[in-house]
C-alpha cells in the first residue's frame, strides 16, 4: 500500500489516499492518474517459456547435429596448444605430470613441424576413474571396444594371445587356420569387441602408437563395419622394465627385427628420413653389436614407451629441430604420465599375477589360465654381462622411461589395493586367478600347431 498526495481541482488542498499499485504517473492536467501493475509472475512466464523452448530445442540440435567424434558416450577431448586429450591424472597419480596446459603453453604445429593453430579430435577413451567411480561396466552387447596399445617386447604378445584365446566369453574368438588372427565379435552381431593384432590386425599401423590410434580407430572401425557408430573406447597397453625392455629390443634387432612397415604417423604425414634417418644400411641391422645399436641418434627403441605413450603433436612430431631437446623431453614425459593414468587398464610385465587381477576386476571379465611369470629371459643374461659403461649409456638414453616406470609401477599397486579393499573375497580370488574349473566360450585354438603367414615385418 503506498500513500500519494493527489492534488484538489481547485488547488487548495491536497486529498490523501492510499492505492493498492507499484505506479502512479502524472498527467498533463496536473492531476495523477493510478496504474495497478501486473504481477511480476505473469511478465516473467513468457520469459521462462522461450528459455525453456531454446534449452530444449538446443539439446535436441546438439545431439542430432553434432559429429559422433565429439558426441559420443567415450570421453572425447579436443586438443589444442594448450591442452592434451586424454583426460585427467587419476586419483593418488600425481608427480611429474605437472600441469600440460603450462607446459605446452604456446607450442603449436603445423604438417611441416612447425607452429600453427591445432584442434586435433583425439579419442583416449574411457579413463580408469570412469570405469571404476562411474560404474562405466564393460558391456559386450553394446558398442564398447577394447583398444590394445601394443608396445615392442612388453610381453604384448602374450597377452594379446591371452586376450583372443583365454577369455571366458559367451561367444569366444573364432581364430584362423594357418593365420595368426581370430574374429572377436559380440555374443549377437558381427561387431569386433576388440581391437588388436590378433583380432583386427594392424589396421592403424604396425605396432600403431598413441598417436596414431586416438586418430585412427574409429574410422577403421566404421570402414571394417560398414557403418559409423558412437562407440566406447577402452584403452589397454602393457609396460616393461625400461632396461630389460630395451636390451630385449636389442637382441630382436641383432636377430633380423626391422618393423620397417612402422608409419610414424603424426599430424596427417608420416616422419621423413631426415627426422627419422635408418641406423643401418640393408634389409637389416642382423649381427649389430650393442655400442653400435646404442650409438644411433635416431633408435627408436630408446625411451620407446615414453613416445608410444605420448601426444607427439604437442611436440612437433618427429621433428626434434622444433623444439629443444630438454622441454621437448619434459613434455613428452608429462604427455605420455598423463595418457597412460587415464588409460582404462595398464598392466606391468614384470608384475603378470596382480596385472591379470586388475585386468579381470575392472573389466568383470575372466581368464581362463592364469599368467605365467617369466623372470629370467635373454635380456637378462645381456644385462648380467654390460660394463659400467654401457649400463650408464642404457640408462641415458632411457631415462624418460625410467621416470615413466616409476611413476606406472606406483599407480598400479594403487589400482591394486584400491580393487583389493573392495573385494570380499579376495584372497580367495586372487589364489585362484585362472582356475574357472569350466572352460565356457574359451577357444581350443592352438597358435603354436598353426603356420603364421602375415608377412614377417608384422610381427617383428
Amino acid at each position: 500500500m503506498k500513500k500519494v498526495m493527489i492534488p484538489s481541482l481547485d488547488m487548495k488542498k491536497s486529498i490523501s489516499v492510499k492505492v493498492d499499485s507499484d505506479l502512479t504517473l502524472l498527467l498533463s492536467s496536473g492531476v495523477y492518474e493510478i496504474k495497478k501493475m501486473e504481477p511480476r509472475w505473469r511478465l516473467r512466464r513468457p520469459i521462462i517459456v522461450v528459455c525453456l523452448f531454446l534449452a530444449i530445442a538446443g539439446i535436441i540440435g546438439f545431439g542430432y547435429y553434432c559429429p559422433d567424434q565429439v558426441c559420443a558416450l567415450s570421453r572425447r577431448e579436443v586438443t589444442s596448444s594448450v591442452g592434451l586429450a586424454g583426460g585427467g591424472m587419476a586419483s593418488g597419480s600425481s608427480g611429474g605430470g605437472g600441469g600440460l596446459a603450462e607446459l605446452t603453453a604456446g607450442y603449436e604445429h603445423d604438417n611441416l613441424g612447425k607452429p600453427v593453430q591445432q584442434n586435433l579430435l583425439a579419442n583416449p577413451g574411457l579413463s580408469y576413474e570412469e570405469v571404476l567411480n562411474d560404474d562405466f561396466q564393460f558391456d559386450m552387447n553394446a558398442h564398447d571396444v577394447m583398444v590394445f596399445l601394443h608396445i615392442q617386447k612388453t610381453g604384448g604378445t602374450s597377452f594379446g594371445k591371452h586376450l583372443v584365446r583365454d577369455l571366458d566369453l559367451k561367444r569366444p574368438c573364432t581364430c584362423q587356420r594357418k593365420k595368426k588372427r581370430c574374429y572377436c565379435f559380440r555374443p549377437h552381431r558381427n561387431e569386433n569387441w576388440l581391437f588388436s593384432r590378433y583380432s583386427t590386425g594392424w589396421k592403424c599401423g604396425l605396432h600403431a602408437d598413441w598417436t596414431e590410434l586416438t586418430g585412427c580407430v574409429d574410422q577403421e572401425l566404421d570402414k571394417n563395419e560398414g557403418e559409423t557408430a558412437k562407440r566406447r573406447y577402452f584403452y589397454i597397453t602393457l609396460l616393461r622394465e625400461p632396461i630389460a625392455r630395451y636390451l630385449s629390443e636389442f637382441r630382436h634387432v641383432q636377430r633380423g627385427a626391422t618393423w620397417k612397415n612402422a608409419r610414424h604417423w603424426c599430424l596427417g604425414r608420416h616422419a621423413t628420413t631426415d627426422e627419422l634417418p635408418p641406423c643401418y644400411n640393408g634389409a637389416n641391422w642382423n649381427g649389430v653389436a650393442l655400442d653400435e645399436f646404442a650409438g644411433c641418434e635416431s633408435n627408436l627403441a630408446a625411451n620407446r614407451q615414453t613416445r608410444m605413450l605420448a601426444d607427439l603433436a604437442l611436440v612437433g612430431c618427429y621433428n626434434k629441430t622444433y623444439m629443444p631437446t630438454a622441454e621437448r623431453d619434459r613434455i613428452m614425459l608429462a604427455s605420455a604420465k598423463r595418457n597412460l593414468a587415464a588409460m582404462s587398464y595398464f598392466g606391468l610385465t614384470e608384475y603378470q599375477k596382480i596385472s591379470q587381477y586388475i585386468f579381470e576386476e575392472t573389466f568383470n571379465l575372466r581368464f581362463a589360465i592364469p599368467f605365467e611369470q617369466h623372470n629370467t629371459t635373454v635380456s637378462t643374461v645381456t644385462m648380467n654381462s654390460l660394463t659400467p659403461a654401457q649400463r650408464a649409456r642404457i640408462d641415458q638414453l632411457n631415462a624418460l622411461d625410467l621416470e615413466l616406470y616409476a611413476f606406472a609401477k606406483k599407480l598400479m599397486f594403487q589400482r591394486f589395493e584400491r580393487l583389493k579393499a573392495k573385494d570380499n573375497d579376495f584372497e580367495v580370488r586372487f589364489a585362484h586367478l585362472g582356475n574357472l574349473g569350466v572352460r565356457n566360450g574359451v577357444t581350443e585354438f592352438n597358435w603354436d600347431s598353426n603356420i603364421d603367414d602375415m608377412p614377417s615385418n608384422e610381427h617383428h
